[in-house]
């Protein structure tokens, strides 16, 4: 029987785990999750300094001319004291000395040699940096199953960490079944088709943070697809593509089975695409999409997608999608949950104006889809629907409802 997108994704969450962690070095850690808490030891900035190039001075200072003797630079290591009318040049970044209570702007005085006169109008505490005010030490700076990006790697690089915690990637084995299917740089025979799907499925598991790896397509045949079964199973997740419907070749449920295949969901209610299974071998996941290219595509997005994030042990593993409206009117058939890929220009969306099941073109100017309740026969101009974006990452740390009703 069909399960719901709903119960589907569902069981997906519930059954799949974050994999094993390992020590990276700094350098190698983007694009991984964090798999502990950051806690800051170091204040930054780590002591009061200058925000601009100026005049380290005492607000007693006003409207005074006054010789400056010497400048403080960024990294000097003398202490320097502020009494009465003493003023340093200071440059940004630099220490302030003791007794500063402002710094003045460059382009705020006037200079004279080495004279210079200051206006009547300075701020207490103006252009100071204050230790601390960035990062505590003890504030907790990235928090455990944080997806890190590059403004991580800063907060990484401001305390000193040369080696962080983190979740293996996931290691994703792909093969396509069908005699009829050749790889791209292969000779094509008049009755053959290129594989399209396993080089989507391939780059976009990279895309998603994936160690992903295409070991070849099987031929309609028990036994070859056996091998090929038997070659993944080292591997978190196997993604299969075709051989999933009930015709006299299609032999991938069979060869799973003899694997000791726990089927964990078979069939969803959804349009493309209802023939999609999940389910493992051990603790190896797999996931048997439709051979058709886009119903394939479109359903690698919702199922292979929610699988992999679950297991990258990113807390943000939901699937999340934007609130927009609809460009124009549109209709469709009601009484399945429907997939209508589109495009997202930051204000509507706009339904491919051509697509089916069997094609390959329209994810190529598609930067997303929607996905429509199966009571719904017409999407009106300006009515609100939920785009789940395929270009870029849109998640969440809850569930979130993805139906357009």
């Amino acid at each position: 029987m069909a399960v719901s997108v709903e119960e589907a994704l569902k069981l997906i969450y519930d059954n799949v785990i974050p994999k094993t962690t390992k020590i990276l070095p700094l350098e190698s850690a983007l694009n991984h999750v964090i798999a502990e808490d950051i806690i800051a030891t170091h204040n930054l900035p780590p002591y009061d300094n200058s925000a601009m190039d100026g005049y380290a001075v005492n607000c007693d200072i006003q409207g005074k001319t006054v010789e400056v003797l010497h400048t403080i630079f960024a990294g000097d290591k003398d202490e320097f004291i502020i009494n009465g009318d003493t003023v340093y040049k200071i440059m940004t970044g630099a220490k302030i000395p003791a007794g500063c209570e402002a710094i003045v702007p460059i382009e705020d005085v006037t200079v004279e040699g080495s004279c210079v006169t200051f206006s009547k109008n300075i701020k207490h505490g103006a252009h100071i940096r204050l230790a601390g005010e960035d990062i505590e030490i003890d504030d907790k700076i990235i928090s455990k199953s944080t997806y890190l990006n590059a403004h991580h790697i800063t907060l990484l690089a401001s305390q000193g960490i040369s080696h962080v915690n983190v979740y293996d990637k996931p290691r994703i084995a792909l093969f396509a079944s069908g005699s009829e299917l050749k790889m791209h740089w292969q000779k094509l025979e008049e009755h053959q088709l290129y594989n399209t799907n396993t080089p989507t499925f391939l780059a976009r598991a990279m895309e998603l943070g994936c160690d992903a790896q295409f070991i070849g397509t099987a031929k309609d045949s028990l036994e070859n697809i056996r091998e090929m079964i038997q070659a993944a199973l080292d591997f978190d997740l196997i993604i299969t593509s075709g051989g999933v419907s009930v015709g006299d070749a299609d032999f991938t449920k069979e060869a799973f089975s003899y694997f000791g295949f726990e089927t964990i969901f078979e069939k969803v209610n959804i349009k493309p695409g209802k023939p999609t299974t999940f389910g493992r071998i051990g603790d190896t996941f797999i996931l048997n999409l439709p051979g058709n290219p886009l119903a394939a595509t479109l359903n690698f997005e919702l199922f292979a997608k929610a699988a992999i994030l679950a297991m990258s042990g990113n807390e943000a593993k939901y699937i999340n999608a934007i609130e927009t409206k609809m460009k124009d009117d549109y209709k469709l058939k009601p009484g399945k949950r429907t997939l209508l890929p589109g495009y997202f220009d930051g204000s509507d969306f706009t339904p491919n104006e051509k697509f089916a099941p069997g094609m390959v073109s329209p994810m190529s100017t598609a930067n997303g889809f929607i996905m429509v309740d199966e009571s719904i026969s017409e999407l009106q101009s300006g009515s609100s629907v939920k785009f789940i974006p395929t270009r870029f990452q849109f998640t969440s740390n809850q569930i979130k409802d993805l139906v357009t009703r």
